[in-house]
């Protein structure tokens, strides 16, 4: 055999084993996640571990409610290999952009599973994106229950697997493990809660996103503004409110980290109390204080209790 035919030999043997190799590297390079805010990017980053490559629309500190996506936001999705939404109604621009981008692979809503909380009967003030009262809508703030951040992980560990089978192993353990964490903040989180006595379990906090924390951990928790920060408070419901605190003697005021403390800080003055310090509802923290979903409930616990112990 001559030298020309060796070579063409040895050249289409290599060439072989490369398009061999292709559909394996493919399934073994990180799955292109694009989660549509921090908190569950984080989570998706906790149940993915190396398996994944994650980018979020609504980055820390950001407001989601009032995030009006980019065309490069419309290439992030268009380039992903797996979109995850919260859903209940959170991420109300992301059926549009989905659709602008030409995205038509899987879309994971996390909080699939989960009991919604109606909000009409806790809160008649509040308002949805139009300014109509939201009387019957619903919260769609569902990770500030821990019990439903677990069920936020099942749905992640599912669609992870799915996505990427010949990893599933590792990605199950990876969940076993975050929701074991979960668990034992829970408990944290009762265990710090439960040092406040019932009476003084009162807080204003600056837009209605602590819902299902406080139904699950036993808080009331007020605010001036409903569901959404699209809406202002009107000066009716800021008024309704400090007559509130006043009534029920409530000193512990909140701010949160998406939204302007002005209006928080007013009512504290006006009504006579303090504000308390700074709560993680909607976003993590650019600074490592809540840039996690678990130190943001550490964080929460922790400074609402002290606040409310402090009356």
């Amino acid at each position: 055999m001559n030298m020309p035919v060796r070579f063409l030999l040895r050249l289409g043997a290599a060439l072989l084993a490369c398009f061999c190799l292709l559909p394996a590297r493919a399934a073994d390079a990180p799955l292109k996640v694009v989660a549509s805010f921090s908190i569950l990017a984080d989570m998706v980053r906790a149940v993915g571990g190396d398996a994944v490559s994650v980018s979020m629309l609504v980055g820390p500190d950001g407001d989601a409610h009032v995030f009006e996506p980019r065309p490069a936001d419309a290439r992030r999705v268009a380039g992903a290999d797996l979109v995850v939404v919260n859903g209940l109604d959170f991420e109300g621009w992301m059926t549009r952009l989905i659709r602008s981008a030409g995205y038509r692979g899987k879309v994971v809503v996390a909080s699939r599973g989960v009991t919604p909380r109606r909000m009409a009967e806790a809160h008649d003030h509040a308002h949805g994106p139009a300014g109509q009262a939201a009387h019957g809508s619903v919260d769609p703030h569902a990770w500030q229950d821990l019990a439903n951040g677990m069920v936020y992980v099942e749905n992640l560990r599912a669609a992870l697997v799915e996505a990427r089978p010949a990893q599933a192993g590792a990605i199950n353990a990876r969940a076993a493990a975050y929701a074991a964490q979960l668990r034992e903040m829970d408990a944290f989180v009762r265990e710090t809660l439960a040092r406040v006595p019932l009476a003084q379990r009162r807080v204003i906090t600056s837009h209605d996103a602590f819902g299902y924390f406080g139904a699950a951990y036993g808080l009331e928790l007020l605010s001036p503004q409903g569901r959404s920060t699209e809406s202002e408070a009107s000066a009716a419901d800021v008024a309704r409110l400090i007559r509130q605190m006043k009534a029920h003697q409530v000193r512990a005021v909140f701010v949160e980290n998406i939204s302007n403390p002005r209006m928080v800080e007013r009512i504290a003055r006006e009504g006579g109390g303090v504000v308390g310090g700074r709560l993680y509802s909607d976003a993590l923290s650019a600074d490592p204080v809540a840039d996690s979903y678990l130190k943001m409930f550490r964080h929460n616990a922790t400074v609402l209790a002290g606040a409310m112990l402090a009356r």
